[in-house]
């Protein structure tokens, strides 16, 4: 048992050399549980990060810009909310229109379109501004696409996208997953990324801003990026097997994760009564496993280079600001989508 000991002791020192833990996925609960009873312990209001009430355009449409962009002369962006559309597939009969920007099963294709001709109109000036978007399938993969894709009838199956082509929006759909976006200052060339938590395991942050180093030469330290609003640590609860991915993938995964307690006193002192039979992780009700993609994404950048003051993070969560932004987990599936876009002008 000593050599097996020190084997595993050999490995475990070159994983950590190489910046990785060895994954303990078939250890048993009672190792996994101890694990995870060392994580910091916080209420969910702890980690809730509000944004910046987002300006309605002339149209109608809210989005939100990046706080100091705004001196980039060249470049359009924007993440989207849910307020200021026409569909009405996921409002009530007495609410006004909201903005989804998906062609979800329940919405109308002309509602949609309407939709996305608003949103592209409060971000560049003009409704007809041709948008590229993606089939998202949490992945790694990046796509570099050019303006002809606007015309391309099935867009390309990936999770990230790259242009240096100018007048067209670049554009990723979001419902609790994080968008990013990056843009090269100096090379005017911009970037949009999903990060869900498998893509996040897989990289896709930090593969995109090598994709974009390898295909145009783009240094890290002209690059600015921009996380916007998804699932927060306050509600993205997980299961243990997530612990386990990003413990396999990342040397500071546990800076990621926290457990979660309720902050309801009586659910706090009468824990029994609130018992479910749902997957840990997927019960509504703490304390949770939860995990912070926002961070674990930021991150993702400043290991691929970028400097901390070059990234933007605007707060908001997805899941407990259901009145804001749509939410995949908090409407138990029936959600609209909302974008993050990004854009060189003319």
């Amino acid at each position: 048992m000593s050599d097996r000991n020190g084997d595993i002791s050999t490995v475990d020192k070159l994983f950590h050399h190489a910046g990785l833990v060895r994954s303990l996925r078939g250890k048993s609960e009672a190792v996994n549980r101890s694990r995870v009873d060392r994580l910091e312990r916080l209420a969910p209001e702890e980690l809730f990060r509000a944004a910046l009430s987002p300006p309605t355009a002339a149209n109608g449409a809210r989005y939100m810009p990046v706080q100091g962009w705004e001196k980039i002369p060249w470049l359009w962006h924007g993440f989207s909310t849910r307020q200021g559309g026409v569909s009405r597939a996921y409002c009530a009969e007495d609410a006004p229109g909201e903005l989804n920007l998906g062609y979800t099963q329940a919405d109308e294709r002309t509602a949609v379109a309407h939709n996305r001709a608003l949103f592209t109109e409060a971000v560049t000036g003009d409704p007809a501004t041709p948008l590229i978007t993606l089939r998202q399938i949490h992945s790694n993969l990046v796509r570099v696409v050019t303006a002809a894709d606007a015309a391309r009838q099935q867009p390309w199956k990936a999770d990230g996208i790259i242009t240096n082509a100018t007048g067209v929006l670049i554009g990723i759909q979001i419902a609790d997953c994080i968008p990013v976006i990056v843009a090269d200052r100096k090379l005017r060339i911009v970037a949009a990324f999903h990060a869900g938590w498998r893509g996040t395991a897989k990289r896709i942050v930090e593969t995109g801003v090598g994709r974009m180093r390898a295909e145009f030469g783009c240094r890290p330290q002209d690059i600015v990026a921009a996380i916007g609003p998804g699932a927060g640590p306050c509600c993205y609860a997980v299961g243990e097997e997530v612990l386990s991915e990003f413990d396999s993938q990342f040397v500071y995964s546990r800076e990621l994760f926290h457990e979660v307690y309720s902050a309801d006193a009586v659910h706090n002192k009468y824990p029994m009564l609130f018992l479910t039979q749902r997957a840990p992780g997927h019960s509504p009700i703490g304390p949770g496993l939860h995990l912070d993609l926002i961070e674990a994404n930021r991150r993702q950048l400043l290991d691929a280079g970028l400097r901390a003051q070059s990234i933007h993070v605007t707060g908001g969560c997805t899941h407990c600001q259901t009145d804001l932004f749509f939410s995949h987990r908090a409407s138990r599936g029936y959600a609209g989508r909302m974008m993050a876009v990004i854009g060189i002008k003319p």
